[in-house]
């Protein structure tokens, strides 16, 4: 005879206070393992339950493994009991042994990239995001909604939603010159770099950058066992000297640029060193990735089209993203490549995501379509050619006092600026004060030379901010510089 108290813990219920003392029951002993228990029926009888009380508390003990159920002969004590096998288990660990990870490599945490919040933003690359017009954009994230096809959440269309690729593609053809039979669209231009860089790179393969670079890129190709050799640059760009000294040397798959406007000087590559490196890679097999981050804001003439608008020998693989237009946490950034090359890259993308955020996708592609894309981009291309006039005044104040140097660039969103004075702890006395900048040694790979360049970001900020920021930092330069 079973025995239970189903007076105890009135306020529990009944299937729950049965459970609980068959459970203490056979944790006592009193049931052992192998012992049949009295059917469901009897059980009721003997208590003054309800059957279907009962068999909801011999249910939930099967299910915790305490009993198990045999057809046409009720319910028994399972032989290899919970406990049993847990005690089996923790006596079998050791708490104080460590496993130590076997990374494929050890990659350095990210740094804080946080550039919100600070009484000046110089950063380089951020556009006015209390410009963007956000009521205009959440109607074609509504109409995305209403409209589509069901069939656009599904797995399918992982390369990108046609209707942007067709609308993307529209637009680099009229605005850039550049004709795309296909695209890929990415969560951002640096998922793109890295898609290529596990395209292309196995360890120890070199792939070719600037000197003064755009650190995030260097750091796809270094983390998957890149090697990685600089390039010397001038006021035109790459040295081309260095780049055929570089190719004779070195096993270089890959050629990383900036060409439009260089990532962090702000130069432009010149033509005829565009056609020279181009014909050198040809020479030499090496793919070039032509990373075009801010190809619509260029100010005092006509940008130069992409290298990838002429490229007969299919050897451009053309980055560019919606970041610098749109804000960066849209995650909308594409390339092109020639066919048997795109076609590995999407291969390896659907490894890393089936797609991106088909919502996203969409809302930006009805957005083209009926031409708010480019209007709030022509708004914000007038209001940048303000802003960096307005940083050319300003700064052209600040050198007749402090003898600081610069050269005006065509386009982009920032300014390289020689101070004249060493600043590599600048930015972080900067932040102290409350003011966000970048300066050189951020992007150099000569980490024995004297830094003195600060990049300023102007796109961000109004003009008088701007002014005011500016008085402050140089305050800053002179004091502590």
């Amino acid at each position: 005879m079973i025995s239970i108290d189903t007076n105890s813990h009135q306020s529990e219920a009944k299937h729950k206070k049965l459970a609980n003392q068959l459970r203490s029951m056979i944790k006592q002993g009193k049931l052992k393992p192998s012992d049949k228990l009295p059917s469901a029926r009897k059980l009721a009888q003997l208590h003054g339950m309800n059957r279907h009380t009962v068999m909801s508390a011999l249910q939930n003990l099967v299910a915790e493994g305490w009993l198990v159920v045999k057809e046409r002969s009720g319910y028994w004590v399972n032989a290899q009991l919970p406990i049993s096998s847990s005690e089996q288990v923790s006596t079998a660990l050791s708490p104080n042994v460590v496993v130590a990870p076997r990374f494929a490599a050890v990659l350095n945490p990210p740094k804080d990239s946080e550039r919100s919040g600070f009484r000046y933003n110089f950063a380089g690359g951020l556009p006015d995001l209390s410009a963007f017009p956000y009521d205009e954009f959440k109607r074609y994230l509504v109409k995305a909604c209403r409209k589509s096809n069901i069939e656009h959440f599904h797995y399918a269309g992982g390369a990108g939603c046609g209707l942007l690729k067709v609308q993307i593609q529209t637009y680099l053809r009229r605005a850039r010159g550049l004709i795309c039979d296909d695209l890929l669209v990415c969560n951002g231009a640096q998922e793109a770099l890295s898609l290529v860089a596990s395209a292309f790179i196995n360890k120890g393969d070199g792939v070719a950058i600037e000197m003064l670079g755009y650190p995030p890129a260097r750091h796809a190709f270094k983390s998957i066992g890149a090697n990685i050799f600089a390039l010397a640059q001038d006021d035109e760009g790459v040295k081309v000297e260095a780049l055929a000294r570089c190719l004779r040397q070195n096993n270089i798959k890959l050629l990383y640029l900036t060409p439009l406007h260089q990532y962090p000087t702000t130069v432009t590559l010149s033509v005829p060193r565009r056609m020279a490196i181009y014909q050198l890679c040809q020479q030499y097999g090496v793919f070039i990735i032509e990373d075009d981050y801010d190809h619509e804001f260029h100010y005092l003439c006509p940008p130069l089209q992409p290298m990838a608008a002429n490229d007969p020998s299919g050897i451009v693989i053309y980055i560019s993203s919606f970041s610098k237009i749109m804000f960066a946490g849209a995650r909308v950034g594409y390339l092109s490549a020639r066919a048997d090359v795109l076609a590995q890259l999407v291969a390896r993308k659907q490894l890393l995501n089936h797609k991106n955020d088909a919502l996203t996708q969409l809302a930006v592609a009805y957005w083209m379509e009926e031409g708010g894309f480019e209007r709030h981009m022509r708004r914000m291309t007038k209001a940048y050619q303000t802003r960096h006039q307005a940083m050319n005044t300003h700064l052209s104040e600040l050198k007749e006092r402090l003898n600081i140097d610069f050269i005006v660039p065509q386009g982009g969103m920032a300014y390289w600026v020689d101070s004249k004075r060493d600043v590599s702890e600048l930015s972080r006395l900067a932040k102290k004060q409350d003011i966000y900048v970048q300066c050189e040694p951020e992007f150099s790979l000569d980490k024995g030379s004297r830094f003195s360049h600060i990049r300023l970001g102007f796109a961000a900020q109004a003009i008088e901010q701007q002014r005011t920021g500016l008085d402050e930092l140089f305050e800053l330069v002179e004091r502590v510089c």
